[in-house]
């Protein structure tokens, strides 16, 4: 049989994987992964992403074999890489699930016409949820009224029963030579607690089943972390989209949730119509605002040593388990822009680098509502403010478990801390005075 060749990439899965099944329809399957850090240039994955890659691909290679199948892995750029492997084992076919940031949709127009491309890492075909014009819609609401007319998605393809393998196996590298895993130092000791996979990936889904009646109102609590912690598994392909829709069929209060769902969905088709949204501000009269650079108080950010106790929290829980609860997100990434005035790209490229769910549609749009900067987004005179949403949303035993020089202050003290312990920094800047500050730099792009 001639075979053909399974691009992977964020689709680390064997269900509901339409390249797959495609792919083996027609015969012998060869999957690969390429490890490409010149294609995506700046946007090579950061740190934490690559511990969770190894991980899932370790994952991946296991679920392969037991369907008689190998992972083949190949490091360079992806386009060179594949033609030249087509070539190597007679592959005529290169089956993919379509992807939307620039440098995938670079990739797939270098191999022509030997890529078959397959819709299956969002809910619905992105190019079809369009405007009456045809263009992408920039606005989410637009997008989910368009996007919610077509669902419930179609039901997950299953598993193959079988995957053929080929006459032959090409060479592949060997996944520890990739040196994805951090040892000088190892900084990864606080992620012990993701696995990884899609074996977790579907676990993780079936538990949230009896969650999510209580996310809308547990969502916004970083205390009692009511989120799905489901965004790697999703990020990596682990699980699909449509998977996870039918999974919470039946399931009470999933609205919330799958509104979330379709706001992945909506960040990736905005990629379509601006594929540099991750450097380039949506508004374009912000491309006049006078950003601070503080090299300072960037590494205070970074470091969690803000002297705000809920931005300082979540930094730190950031660095130490890849992740970060998502009000606290919010509260972090408005902190920079606004009460330290430093460029939102600042932010969006420590996130990039830090967490393990870092994906360029997601960060680029979430950093940009919150700046005020985006097509969609805040106002840039809405400044959250942490002593405020610390308290609002009962941050103070989050504040105990990641900044625990606070740990023996009582809840009415530790969102605001009069007299502070002797290693816990004063306020980098008070809250009224970033306030005018920001305020006064949205008045100066008018």
């Amino acid at each position: 049989m001639t075979p053909s060749i399974l691009w992977l990439r964020q689709d680390l899965r064997l269900q509901d994987q339409p390249a797959l099944v495609a792919a083996a329809a027609e015969g012998a399957v060869i999957p690969v992964y390429v490890l490409d850090d010149e294609t995506p240039r700046k946007w090579r994955m950061g740190g934490a992403s690559r511990w969770w890659l190894h991980h899932s691909l370790a994952a991946l290679a296991k679920a392969l074999a037991a369907k008689g199948s190998r992972l083949i892995l190949r490091r360079g750029r992806t386009a060179e890489v594949l033609a030249a492997l087509a070539d190597e084992t007679g592959a005529a076919t290169i089956h993919a699930n379509r992807h939307h940031e620039p440098w995938w949709v670079e990739a797939e127009e270098a191999l022509g016409d030997r890529l078959c491309r397959h819709d299956g890492n969002h809910l619905a075909p992105l190019r079809e949820i369009v405007t009456g014009s045809g263009g992408q819609y920039r606005v989410y609401s637009a997008f989910w009224r368009a996007l919610s007319q077509r669902m419930p998605p179609a039901d997950p393809l299953p598993v193959p029963r079988q995957i053929p393998a080929p006459a032959h196996w090409p060479k592949s590298d060997r996944l520890a030579d990739w040196d994805l895993l951090p040892t000088k130092p190892d900084w990864s000791n606080g992620f012990a607690d993701w696995e990884p996979g899609e074996v977790t990936a579907l676990r993780r889904a079936d538990e949230f089943v009896d969650e999510v009646v209580d996310y809308e109102a547990r969502r916004d609590l970083p205390d009692v972390e009511g989120t799905s912690r489901l965004s790697p598994h999703l990020h990596f392909g682990e699980i699909g989209p449509r998977t996870l829709w039918h999974t919470l069929d039946g399931a009470r209060n999933a609205e919330k949730f799958r509104k979330e769902m379709a706001w992945r969905d909506f960040a990736a088709s905005l990629l379509i119509a601006l594929p540099d949204y991750g450097d380039t501000n949506g508004r374009p009269a912000f491309d006049a605002m006078k950003w601070r650079r503080s090299p300072s108080d960037l590494k205070a950010w970074q470091q969690g040593r803000t002297g705000y106790p809920i931005v300082d929290a979540g930094m730190r829980q950031l660095w130490t388990t890849g992740w970060m609860h998502n009000r606290v997100r919010m509260i972090t990434a408005s902190f920079l822009i606004k009460h330290l005035l430093i460029d939102w790209r600042e932010g969006e490229r420590w996130f990039w680098d830090t967490l393990v769910d870092a994906d360029y549609g997601n960060n680029s749009v979430n950093w940009q509502w919150v700046a005020g900067t985006g097509v969609d987004s805040n106002m840039w005179g809405r400044i959250m403010a942490p002593l405020v949403q610390s308290e609002k949303f009962d941050a103070a035993g989050y504040i105990r478990e990641w900044v625990p020089e606070l740990r023996d202050l009582g809840d009415a003290d530790i969102h605001d801390p009069v007299f502070r312990p002797k290693d816990y920094p004063d306020k980098i800047i008070g809250h009224r005075e970033a306030r005018e500050r920001a305020l006064a730099a949205g008045r100066a792009l008018r």
